[in-house]
């Protein structure tokens, strides 16, 4: 995956989540869950585009 592919999606989840933050009244609890669980999804998905962590498609629950 190029480089300004991997910054622009960056760019707009960050955009998207100022976005949540800002303007949809949530209970303060909520916001920052979603904020927790959105940068460890970008961060496990940085780490499969830069092949740190291999493929997640073996790993199965259940």
């Amino acid at each position: 995956m190029p480089l300004i592919n991997l910054i622009v999606a960056l760019i707009v989840v960050g955009v998207l989540l100022w976005l949540v933050n800002t303007y949809l009244p949530m209970d303060r609890k909520i916001k920052n869950i979603l904020n927790i669980v959105v940068v460890i999804v970008v961060v496990i998905w940085l780490l499969q585009a830069f092949g740190v962590l291999g493929s997640m498609q073996s790993i199965r629950i259940g």
